[in-house]
C-alpha cells in the first residue's frame, strides 16, 4: 500500500458515518455506466450510516463486517460476509455480501486485505464454499475476484437498481485449500 501500513478490524458503531461514506463512493466510482446515473447521483451518506447503525446493533452476530484502517486512522475500505443467502435461506456456504475502497486506495492491497480476511475467517468458520455476486459488466471486480480464485460458476440473475435490470453472475472458490 505504498508504504501505508494496513489493521483489518471490526467494524463498530463509531465507523457508520466513514463506511457509509466508503459504500456511497464506491458505488459512484464502480458503477458508473453500469446502473442509472440518477440513482447513484441520489444515493445518500447519512440515510446509509443509519442502515449500517441498525444492522449493527440488531443483527444476530451472524453477518461480519470488517474495515481497513490505514496508518493514522483512516478507513480505507469495508467487507461484509456471513452465511450465504439462497432466498430467505441461509445455508452452510458462505458469502461476501460487500467489498468497497475509497476510489483512491484501488489497487494498493486494501481490497486484497479486507478479502484475503473474510476468506480466512470463512475457511476457519468450517465454510466448504465462499460465494460472491458481481455485475456482469463490472469487469475490473471481476479480474479482481478471479485473481483470489473465484470462478464465475454460470449462474446469474438480474438486481434491479434505479428500476431498471442490471444482470450480476455469481463467483465461487472453494475454501477447504485454505484451510488445508
Amino acid at each position: 500500500m505504498n508504504g501505508d501500513r494496513l489493521d483489518i478490524r471490526a467494524m463498530t458503531v463509531a465507523d457508520c458515518d466513514r463506511v457509509a461514506e466508503i459504500r456511497v463512493r464506491g458505488w459512484q466510482h464502480a458503477y458508473r455506466g453500469l446502473v442509472p446515473q440518477p440513482y447513484l447521483d441520489g444515493l445518500d451518506v447519512a440515510a446509509d450510516a443509519e442502515r449500517h447503525r441498525e444492522r449493527l446493533l440488531s443483527g444476530d452476530g451472524s453477518a461480519v463486517n470488517l474495515v481497513a484502517e490505514a496508518d493514522g486512522g483512516e478507513l480505507a475500505g469495508w467487507a461484509a460476509f456471513g452465511p450465504y443467502r439462497d432466498g430467505d435461506t441461509r445455508t452452510e456456504d458462505a458469502e461476501l455480501y460487500a467489498l468497497y475502497l475509497l476510489p483512491e486506495r484501488i489497487g494498493r492491497g486494501v481490497g486484497r486485505a479486507l478479502l484475503g480476511e473474510a476468506v480466512r475467517r470463512c475457511s476457519a468458520a468450517g465454510h466448504a464454499r465462499m460465494y460472491l455476486w458481481v455485475l456482469r459488466g463490472n469487469t475490473r471486480a471481476r479480474r479482481f475476484y478471479a485473481c483470489a480464485g473465484f470462478c464465475a460458476d454460470g449462474a446469474e440473475e438480474p438486481f434491479e437498481v434505479g428500476g431498471v435490470s442490471v444482470p450480476e453472475v455469481r463467483y465461487a472458490r472453494d475454501l477447504a485449500a485454505v484451510r488445508g
